[in-house]
């Protein structure tokens, strides 16, 4: 209904727009042609605007541009665009066609940036770290996608649970699925409201489309509200009024060489833009993008201890083995000798004292340590690995003003791919769209708009197998059936006595379980079977918790302004703005605690920030705030302090001090979700009186190893008030142009965390019960103590003759004061390093690009498993032809970890290898 209304509106507004009466009035008409000062190629996307006014145009994919205006001759014409050097022509009659010789400019440091201070200025004279990639730097990295390619950006990290959902991270605390890092697209929260995160670029930009995307690692919430503790990410789309004409890109490539979980496989990817403006007045945009793979395959079968966090190379013999990659065998159902024990008890009861001594026998000959866990199945039986995802993006644009712009906007995705979270996920057919009315103005913007998800058929792969065990003989006992559990141990009492006449009771205990695990699974469900497929195809449509699938249609509405008084106050520069934003939880109880209902939750805020230039901008100054509250937390103020001194040309020093707060996110609210290993549940007060979690006889893991380890008694859990996160951080650095060629930037940061939230693991009873899914619980809860990171970097870029470009950056990263109760998900490496090699012009027409990135081993922390991750070095590679005569077209052979080496970014996900390509894309420079 909302969406609906909000169409409506947007329609009366743009037709009301599109019907002002216009003023008649003497015109004349200027055209002409923008070619490049040295090879004579047209060049498209320059800006051709009158001086001293706002009216202008840009040039064609023809470098062609024509320009109505009712100011007479002479007039002064400005052209610029990055990578050139702006040029002023003056025009004294309309009757000749205008030719200009664009002069290529080196643009080292000189971009322009928005996102560091909402306001446009050289990166150089950034007052806090930022990275920049270009329209064309998207279509020259080595990689399959822009999107991979962010990840060559300095102190970018990234966790990859599949082809297509890569989580991006800066300064720690990454994961599968980052709460920490905002991701915007052409203003709009790219997060899927229901997981608080962005699902990588499945519903983002269209590789032609990307105009610009911009970095801000660190601490950003005082211009862009909760979130952004450790960065945002920003990407801007080509504007339809500058660049026009149609594109389109075919990438065709091949993945899986040398796997040994199966053969080689196909990769396709078909992009297509096109964008027409009339008169400059009205504008429409349409893109088009659609990638098919096949996924890369999760298969580590190696043992995970999760009390202990050990990593063993143990098999299926392992009575309580539950793999990495195993599913359904996460938590141990029962402990054998336990169950003889009560066995013996039932027959002494009973009267018969002759079989309770032989089970108190055996059971005082197996081992305390006597768990045992179901038998599971592979992720590959669970999942077809089939990968795709659809997008497409629309948008009208109306100009009620030469710098005003009314527009109304459509972005939608569709995709199947692979997510690792609590558990791994299936993501089978999700929907994201995000629609949006705005009205942007030289010093304004008010836009609203709505996030619209949709789970599809997305299930729980771990869910999936748990049941589909007990589907076929249930742990537990039933009227009709002994279950799979009494099985066992009837099957283990047996054969270990018979084995206990062999060479050692440990032998005979090993052998005596695979007889009992042969005898419980016997009817066991395999998989390839028409039995196996009907289970699992049933639980896939089933929802939690009766079957894996996610019935979530969670939404989030927005509406946001901002304005800037350049008009009206000279001295000084003041930004403000205002947001309020609306999360509509609808899981209907497969995620949230929401079968009763909708779940509502608002956050509102507003910021202020003032900027101001000292002594010709030898020194420039910026104050900024935030204030934000949330429906079920106080408010929060979150102040930003920066300053950047000139000393000398195009050399500066900048220090900053900023703050950054997220309230919990939805997650972390009011998950209500039993997976295989524990019960997740929100933070909220109302969860802890829920479960009865302040009985006295629930602890924390830390607290139960501890006293495992020494026998220290343990300290009951006590819940504590559920608050926002917040971080303080400090940076200092330098940015420096020398000798016009050699861009060099060095930065150091500091940052403490207060309230940090992490996960906390209860276990209801353990002292009586031990630990199994049905009483262990993951809380999220603020940390007693302040969490400590701190870290550094340099990057370099050097431009050499005859286009030769080098380039490279290192970034250390490190963590302290860790709260030994709380898991903090740091899961950064402590150093990493970029280096690239690329000239693109070649005879005028070759290219290159070759890029080495190697990250340091690190412990990786999730609520799906802990454990490290190896070290790893990938080397990626492209070369190019231009093809100009073909309108601006371009052919590239290229490789994403050219020598194909099979890695983890991160424990338990997938295992990626070498993705071979190439391309055509027509009209793309």
């Amino acid at each position: 209904m909302r969406q609906k209304l909000t169409l409506q509106i947007a329609s009366v507004i743009l037709f009301s727009f599109l019907y002002l009466p216009v003023k008649s009035q003497s015109t004349i008409t200027i055209s002409g042609t923008v070619r490049h000062a040295t090879s004579k190629e047209r060049v498209p996307a320059v800006s051709v605007s009158i001086k001293g006014t706002a009216a202008g145009t840009f040039t064609d994919d023809h470098g062609n541009f024509r320009l109505t205006t009712s100011q007479q001759p002479p007039i002064t014409l400005i052209f610029s665009s990055i990578g050139y050097e702006t040029q002023e022509v003056s025009v004294s009659s309309a009757g000749s066609p205008v030719e200009v010789s664009f002069v290529p400019a080196s643009t080292l440091g000189k971009e322009v940036v928005i996102s560091a201070t909402r306001g446009a200025i050289r990166s150089l004279e950034s007052p806090v770290s930022i990275e920049r990639m270009s329209s064309t730097a998207a279509h020259e990295v080595p990689a399959a996608s822009f999107y991979d390619a962010l990840l060559n950006m300095k102190e970018m990290d990234a966790v990859t649970s599949s082809i297509l959902f890569k989580s991006l991270g800066t300064r720690g605390f990454n994961g599968s699925g980052n709460v920490r890092m905002n991701q915007f697209v052409d203003g709009m929260d790219n997060q899927a409201p229901g997981l608080n995160f962005s699902v990588g670029n499945i519903n983002g930009l269209n590789e032609l489309d990307v105009d610009n995307v911009e970095l801000l690692p660190g601490a950003s919430s005082a211009l862009y509200g909760s979130g952004g503790m450790t960065g945002t990410l920003l990407m801007t789309s080509k504007d339809p009024f500058k660049y026009q004409g149609f594109s389109a890109q075919y990438k065709q490539g091949v993945n899986h060489l040398g796997d040994d979980m199966g053969k080689a496989k196909p990769y396709y990817n078909f992009t297509a833009r096109y964008a027409q403006a009339f008169n400059n007045k009205f504008a429409f945009k349409l893109t088009a993008d659609y990638t098919k793979a096949t996924d890369w395959y999760a298969s580590d079968t190696r043992n995970y201890v999760p009390v202990t966090g050990a990593i063993t190379n143990d098999t299926r013999a392992l009575p309580n083995y539950d793999g990495i990659n195993v599913y359904g065998d996460e938590s141990p159902y029962f402990n054998v000798q336990k169950g003889l024990y009560a066995a013996a008890q039932a027959a002494a009861a009973a009267g018969d004292p002759v079989d309770a001594g032989k089970l108190n026998y055996l059971a005082s000959q197996t081992p305390a340590n006597s768990n045992v866990t179901r038998t599971g199945y592979a992720e590959s039986a669970l999942t077809n690995y089939d990968a795709y995802n659809f997008k497409v993006y629309g948008g009208l644009y109306y100009k009620v003003a030469p710098s005003t712009t009314l527009s109304l906007i459509g972005n939608f995705g569709q995709a199947s791919t692979l997510y690792q979270g609590t558990d791994r996920y299936s993501l089978r057919d999700v929907k994201i769209g995000q629609y949006k009315l705005e009205l942007t103005g030289q010093h304004y913007y008010v836009r609203a708009y709505t996030t619209q998800e949709n789970a599809g058929n997305s299930y729980d792969m771990v869910a999936v197998a748990t049941l589909l065990n007990e589907a076929y003989l249930p742990t537990a006992p039933t009227p009709t059936n002994p279950g799979w559990a009494a099985t066992y141990v009837g099957a283990y009492a047996q054969a270990f006595g018979a084995d206990l006449q062999g060479p050692s009771p440990a032998t005979a205990y090993a052998d005596a379980s695979a007889v009992a695990r042969g005898v419980a699974d016997a009817n066991r469900l395999q998989p390839g079977t028409a039995a196996f497929n009907k289970s699992v195809d049933s639980l896939k449509q089933l929802a939690i918790p009766h079957g894996g699938k996610f019935n979530d249609q969670t939404n989030l509405y927005v509406g946001e302004a901002m304005y800037n008084f350049a008009n009206e106050v000279k001295w000084v520069d003041i930004t403000v703005g205002a947001s309020t934003r609306e999360f509509v939880l609808n899981s209907h109880g497969t995620i949230f605690a929401d079968t009763a209902g909708r779940i509502n939750i608002n956050e509102t805020g507003a910021f202020a920030q003032l900027q101001k230039g000292f002594w010709d901008d030898f020194l420039k100054l910026s104050l900024s705030g935030r204030y934000d509250k949330n429906s079920n937390f106080k408010g929060r103020f979150t102040p930003r302090a920066t300053a950047v001194l000139r000393v000398a040309p195009d050399n500066y020093i900048r220090a900053s001090f900023q703050t950054a707060y997220r309230f919990p996110t939805t997650q972390n609210q009011y998950i209500d979700l039993q997976t295989g290993s524990a019960r997740l549940i929100g933070g909220l007060p109302a969860f802890n009186t829920r479960y009865g979690l302040n009985d006295q006889n629930t602890y924390d893991t830390a607290t139960l190893n501890k006293y495992l380890a020494t026998g220290t008694p343990p300290t009951p859990y006590q819940y504590q008030t559920f608050k926002p996160e917040t971080v303080a951080s400090w940076e200092l650095g330098y940015k420096g142009l020398i000798g016009k060629n050699f861009l060099l930037d060095v930065y150091g940061f500091y940052a403490q965390y207060t309230n940090f939230i992490g996960l906390t693991v209860l276990v209801k009873d353990p002292l009586t019960l031990g630990q199994t899914a049905a009483n262990t619980f993951g809380i999220y809860t603020n940390s007693s103590t302040k969490v400590n990171t701190g870290g550094g970097g340099i990057g370099l870029e050097y431009s050499l003759p005859g286009s030769w470009l080098l380039s490279g950056n290192y970034a250390y990263s490190t963590i302290s004061s860790k709260d030994v109760n709380q898991q903090t998900d740091f899961n950064t490496p402590k150093h990493k390093f970029n280096f690239s090699v690329a000239n693109y012009s070649i005879a005028k027409v070759y290219g290159f690009n070759v890029t080495y990135r190697w990250q340091d081993a690190y412990l990786y922390q999730s609520s799906f498993i802990t454990g490290m991750t190896p070290a790893f070095g990938t080397l990626d590679a492209q070369i190019s032809m231009k093809l100009p005569k073909l309108n601006h077209s371009l052919i590239k052979i290229g490789a994403s970890n050219l020598l194909n080496y099979y890695h983890v970014d991160a424990i338990g996900d997938a295992r990626m290898g070498g993705l071979y390509y190439v391309s055509f894309g027509y009209n793309v420079l």
